[in-house]
């Protein structure tokens, strides 16, 4: 069995890839900078609705001078090979 079509994606563009960690899973990304939306998509596979939900993103090993913090709605962190997120839903009702 040939994996050359995992070589694909790097030969069509100059994106790297990064291997972090969501929720105890390994996911790969490819871009630089990741939004709050996109790590919640990456945490569940259908993640959970309502009005009283309210998603929690802390994370660690992180870029720079910020190495480990937590996301709000509409913020985006830089990534780092091999951070971790945790992330959780609440229900405040």
């Amino acid at each position: 069995m040939n994996n050359s079509h995992e070589n694909d994606h790097e030969a069509q563009g100059h994106n790297k890839e990064f291997t972090i960690v969501v929720n105890g899973r390994q996911k790969i990304v490819t871009e630089k900078e990741i939004s709050f939306a996109e790590i919640i998509a990456l945490a569940f596979d259908n993640p959970p609705a309502g009005v009283n939900i309210i998603f929690t993103i802390t994370y660690r090993k992180g870029e720079g001078n910020k190495p480990e913090g937590s996301l709000v709605a509409g913020e985006t962190v830089k990534i780092k090979e091999g951070m971790i997120f945790n992330v959780t839903a609440t229900d405040k009702s």
